[in-house]
């Protein structure tokens, strides 16, 4: 009988794991394929209620309507200049920022690092007027220095890296010392390889959220020289007199379709970091 109920036990617990994982499955891939099917219906279809699960002609020109609406190339090259400029940026000032607050005791070092920590609290918003006057005042309103400055360094990123440098043993530290080995060297030879997940999962992190990012784009920008994608998609609200939505869900397909891209080629790299993280 105990043996009868043990096998029951597990194979619940089997079912309820799977029904779970189904589940997060669908919450994360049918606002996904939602948005592609509607990316090929017509304007009807969008409309129809219920609402059809499955199209058997697909409008594969609404993603041609999308090129000729908005200046579609101009905006991708801008969101990439835009993109990695900033990561760039980040892997030149996160990089030594957490190394120092990892392994150098100086004074003043707590209270900078949780001066660092508490901008994360800050958000965007509350400071985009002081900056937009900052940048007017320079005249580098609707350049690529106003998109990429602001975001030059990250307080989440210099975080997350300066845990994982707290982890690399000391020993290996002061054996490449002892080898004569600059702090420079000891940083690009010693850390950032042993670093490679934490720094791969930053670097999609901070590609996501700036390819996606519309507020800052959209407030240093006043025309499509700089633009980025998501300000220019969301000018598809309206295309040719009306709210269109098949083309607005074709645009928002081919601009998701990069960091899903992304993510798909780094999701292993994402799992190493937080293992190993989560292991220490």
């Amino acid at each position: 009988m105990r043996s009868q109920s043990g096998v029951f036990w597990r194979t619940f617990g089997k079912a309820c794991r799977l029904a779970v994982n189904l589940l997060i499955f669908a919450v994360f891939f049918v606002p996904f394929y939602w948005m592609f099917l509607t990316a090929v219906k017509n304007l009807g279809q969008t409309l129809r209620l219920p609402p059809a699960f499955w199209v058997s002609a697909p409008h594969w020109e609404n993603f041609g309507k999308v090129f000729d609406a908005i200046p579609f190339f101009s905006m991708l090259k801008n969101n990439l200049v835009m993109t990695f400029g900033i990561m760039i940026c980040q892997f030149f000032t996160v990089i030594p920022a957490a190394y120092a607050f990892a392994r150098f005791k100086f004074a003043g070092g707590r209270f900078l690092f949780g001066l660092t920590l508490a901008t994360m609290m800050i958000p965007a918003q509350l400071v985009f007027l002081p900056l937009f006057l900052m940048f007017s005042k320079m005249g580098l309103v609707n350049s690529y220095a106003s998109l990429i400055l602001p975001w030059a360094t990250s307080s989440f990123a210099i975080f997350m890296l300066r845990q994982t440098f707290k982890q690399v043993p000391q020993e290996l530290i002061e054996a490449a010392k002892l080898d004569n080995a600059s702090e420079w060297k000891i940083i690009f030879k010693l850390m950032l390889p042993i670093a490679k997940p934490t720094i791969v999962t930053l670097g999609l992190i901070t590609f996501i959220l700036n390819w996606n990012d519309y507020f800052w784009p959209f407030v240093l920008t006043t025309n499509n020289a700089v633009r980025t994608l998501p300000v220019g998609i969301t000018s598809l609200n309206i295309v040719d007199g009306g709210v269109k939505y098949h083309i607005l869900m074709a645009g928002n397909v081919l601009l998701v379709a990069p960091a899903l891209a992304v993510f798909l080629f780094a999701h292993k790299q994402i799992i190493k970091a937080f293992t190993y993280m989560g292991g220490k």
